[in-house]
């Protein structure tokens, strides 16, 4: 089966991680994604350690599947070979700080008159206009500017960023779905258009909740460890020898928990009889729960919570999700075969479809390997 953007050409400027993981989306959905890069040097991504072989591990995981040619659009030559490239394109994604496309006379106003079809999607970090709009940013200085390092931690610690790039991968997934509405509408009206996500943006929207409860009782949300912010028992506890996540999500699950933990008189208790008073007495219910817990092992509340329809797991690291039943049964890890790196395994894409295949068979590309038939592909065509 082919893709279900099979046929797409995606010219993608983008580099470090929002926007090259917006792109990897695109080609495992069977786009064409042409990745420029700067002569010599290409995406400083390449450069970051551990590698496989020659092959940053970095790179490759938001890379695969797509081509690679280098181009310098500050040389008249590469522009122009950029812009008839553009003119055949069906997206154009970049990433730069506003202002240095059009810098390169490669702006959206530039580039949409060879081609009104065009759609071309911008990522920055604050946008393309207000106070802060030319600086750059980076992942951890957007979760610190949208709140996101405020309610991360446990009460009372230093402040701490969320494990991986959160801001990022968010801006991306955003970017995505805004290039691919703007092609439904294309297929409307005929005509392309500008999109464009900014990383700030995409993290306040991602932290919804947090702002709401805001909103709702102008109390400002702090750090809460694992612990749920609204609803409880919905958190970590200490087993015998680790930890097990627990969350009684509905009124059901929780009287379900009472009745396996032998202590069904806590249902009758009013610090805990609904989802207010639990909250309320959080602290109180940890003291009720938690030697409950710790007397037993992770495996053998596992054996006994998930039969009551009780959702609970071990906390994980990542070698351990790595070999994790349900993921290797989802099929969520592969493997590649790279040509001078050997085997690499990848994470694959989360999508499934019943008509149409999501492809994460193909490396990442070497830089600029593919110049010569992109532009004989490309370029042939009248």
């Amino acid at each position: 089966m082919s893709g279900p953007l099979e046929g797409l050409r995606v010219l993608d400027f983008t580099w470090f991680l929002a926007g090259p993981y917006a792109t990897m989306v695109l080609a495992d959905l069977g786009a064409d994604v042409v990745k420029v890069e700067a002569p010599g040097t290409g995406d400083p991504t390449r450069k970051v350690a551990p590698f496989c072989g020659d092959l940053s591990s970095y790179f490759l995981s938001v890379n695969r599947g797509k081509r690679s040619i280098c181009l310098d659009l500050r040389r008249p030559e590469d522009r122009r070979a950029a812009l008839r490239l553009a003119e055949k394109a069906d997206v154009l994604v970049e990433n730069f700080t506003p202002g240095r496309m059009a810098e390169w006379g490669f702006d959206y106003s530039s580039v949409s008159t060879k081609n009104p079809r065009l759609i071309y999607a911008s990522c920055s970090g604050f946008g393309q206009d207000g106070p802060r709009s030319r600086e750059p940013a980076f992942d951890g200085i957007i979760q610190a500017l949208a709140g996101t390092m405020s309610i991360t931690g446990h009460p009372g610690s230093e402040p701490v960023r969320v494990g991986f790039s959160v801001a990022d991968v968010g801006a991306a997934l955003y970017l995505t779905v805004g290039i691919l509405a703007a092609l439904q509408a294309r297929h409307v009206t005929g005509m392309g258009q500008y999109l464009e996500v900014s990383l700030l943006d995409a993290q306040v929207s991602m932290l919804e909740n947090a702002f709401s409860r805001y909103f709702a009782t102008g109390e400002i949300p702090q750090p809460s460890g694992s612990r749920h912010p609204q609803v409880a028992p919905f958190q970590a506890f200490p087993t015998r020898d680790g930890y097990l996540v627990v969350s009684a999500g509905t009124q059901e699950q929780w009287e379900l928990l009472c009745d396996a933990l032998h202590r069904s008189d806590l249902k009758k208790d009013n610090r805990f009889a609904d989802f207010v008073a639990r909250q309320v007495h959080v602290s109180d219910l940890e003291k009720e729960l938690f030697p409950i817990f710790r007397a037993a092992s992770t495996s053998d509340w596992l054996q006994l919570l998930p039969k009551l329809g009780i959702p609970c797991a071990p906390i994980q690291n990542i070698a351990e999700a790595a070999a994790d039943p349900q993921v290797l049964a989802r099929n969520m890890i592969v493997e590649l075969e790279d040509p001078l790196a050997g085997k690499v395994r990848i994470v694959n894409s989360p999508l499934r479809f019943s008509q149409t295949a999501v492809n994460a068979s193909r490396s990442a590309p070497r830089l600029g390997s593919s110049k010569k038939e992109v532009l004989d592909e490309w370029l042939s065509e009248n």
